[in-house]
């Protein structure tokens, strides 16, 4: 009687296999909690930052419609929430700003500002709650 007990195969797992199998299901699940929400976070600068880049050129339309005099005395000007092509505000995008700036710059060095020229600079700089996103400038020159 004693042989065939000795003879018998043990079934199932000892408590040490299934605690280990436990420990790397929860360190797997944990790593793809950890990686969507790093994704997550991604993505939404990445809307943030296309956003912007959207702004940025509804004021680069918005200046190529207007005369190089009118642009040239518009100095500084802030529009929260932001202003589209034709002026319009987009109140859906109310926690974003424009902050535009035109400055004249010489001729033969682009960075030098002037008091008045045939060259300004226009510098456009969108922010979200205050915080910068993105900035774009460009010369546009008198005709």
């Amino acid at each position: 009687m004693n042989k065939r007990r000795s003879n018998r195969r043990r079934r199932g797992f000892t408590l040490v296999e299934v605690l280990v199998a436990v420990l790397l299901v929860g360190l797997a699940i944990a790593s793809l909690v950890a990686t969507s929400g790093a994704f997550t976070i991604k993505n939404g600068a990445a809307v943030d930052l296309s956003t912007a880049e959207f702004l940025i050129e509804e004021i680069r339309e918005r200046t190529a419609m207007m005369g190089f005099d009118e642009l040239a005395a518009m100095k500084e000007a802030s529009y929260c929430p932001p202003i589209d092509v034709n002026g319009e505000q987009l109140e859906d995008f109310g926690v974003f700003g424009q902050q535009v700036r035109v400055e004249c710059v010489g001729g033969a060095d682009l960075d030098e500002i002037t008091e008045s020229s045939d060259f300004v600079r226009v510098t456009v700089t969108i922010t979200k709650n205050g915080r910068p996103i993105s900035s774009a400038s460009w010369i546009r020159a008198k005709m």
